[in-house]
């Protein structure tokens, strides 16, 4: 409901968006792949998410800057100087620029939204010049 709410709000009126980056630093092999990616290797990922709200609070912020990095932080801890493979989210799955997003996605938006504002995407980078987004249909 509360996404419903945000949507019609998103097409009747303007839109604020605020963003965070951070990043950490992780090994990863990609399984199935012809190249030289499914050996071990590491990058320095670069992680943003953005919140969509219509409305400021009283003091002008869709959000406080403070509250989301530390959200971000905690998930993002877990894969710093990490070989990603060996994480038990990752046992099935490779650890994708699109699936780390997914998944920073889907632990981040149940604690990211109110009535005034809610995640609408994470973009996950691996190396300049590329990157993965994730976030919901509209």
């Amino acid at each position: 409901m509360l996404y419903l709410k945000l949507l019609f709000r998103y097409i009747i009126f303007n839109m604020f968006e605020i963003s965070i980056k951070s990043h950490f630093c992780g090994a990863h092999r990609l399984a199935g792949y012809q190249g030289p990616c499914v050996n071990l290797h590491g990058h320095n990922w670069e992680v943003a998410i953005f919140l969509r709200g219509a409305k400021p609070n009283r003091l002008g912020m869709l959000v406080d800057f403070k509250e989301v990095k530390e959200a971000l932080q905690g998930v993002l801890g877990r894969f710093d100087h990490r070989n990603l493979n060996d994480l038990p989210i990752f046992k099935k799955t490779n650890p994708t620029a699109e699936n780390i997003a997914r998944l920073i996605f889907n632990e981040l938006a149940p604690d990211l939204k109110s009535s005034k504002y809610c995640l609408h995407r994470v973009r996950v980078s691996e190396s300049a010049g590329t990157s993965a987004c994730y976030g919901p249909r509209l």
